[in-house]
């Protein structure tokens, strides 16, 4: 299945909101979106894209209803999510952590694009397996410029087969936070000032609090 989700924010009106697939969005405040489920997604072979436009002296927060729990398909065990965020105004972007479950594989990767009026806060939490389940690989990729130059590159992978992976200390468990301009001052994790602005924070572990 291919789920397509689409956010247009305009300051002084709702959010405009387009969906096809097994996600939809919905309007639950003025300038809060939470993402839900409309069938069971992500399986293995499954595809969600999810593009959000925020313009100058808009507000945008994104959430989700409940955790994403990835699963493997009848045929493969991989399933991705590709997420396309331009910010022109001030996003929020906080979903519910994302369950790599029963041995599935799946792949998230973030462009963002910020504008110079553009302020974004965006935190992934991930958490492979349910409870007494370690099996499962997840692999994030960040790509984010302000004004067309670049200001981050970042990578993480956790799980079976990843280069940090052991039976005994690997982690199971990512939590990262980009801010832009701001620099983090209340997040978990280790805080990373950008030379071009924001920050980002990592943290690792066996399971999210």
């Amino acid at each position: 299945m291919h789920s397509d989700v689409l956010i247009v924010a305009r300051p002084d009106r709702r959010p405009t909101i387009e969906c096809a697939g097994g996600v939809a969005a919905r309007l639950t405040e003025r300038d809060t979106v939470h993402l839900v489920s409309t069938a069971a997604t992500p399986l293995g072979g499954d595809t969600i894209a999810l593009r959000v436009v925020v313009e100058p002296s808009a507000r945008l927060r994104v959430r989700s209803a409940a955790a994403t729990v990835a699963l493997p398909g009848r045929s493969t065990t991989e399933s991705t999510s590709h997420w396309y965020l331009e910010v022109a105004g001030d996003l929020d972007v906080d979903p519910e952590p994302t369950v790599v479950a029963g041995g599935s594989r799946h792949t998230t990767s973030t462009r963002l694009s910020v504008a110079e009026t553009g302020r974004v806060r965006l935190r992934e939490r991930i958490q492979i397996g349910r409870t007494d389940e370690r099996q499962g690989f997840w692999s994030g990729s960040l790509h984010a410029d302000v004004n067309g130059r670049p200001l981050l590159r970042h990578r993480v992978e956790i799980g079976r087969d990843s280069a940090t992976h052991d039976l005994i200390g690997a982690p199971l468990a990512s939590v990262s936070e980009l801010r832009y301009p701001d620099i983090a001052r209340d997040a978990l994790g280790t805080v990373l000032e950008l030379a071009g602005g924001g920050s980002l924070t990592t943290w690792q572990g066996q399971r999210l609090g």
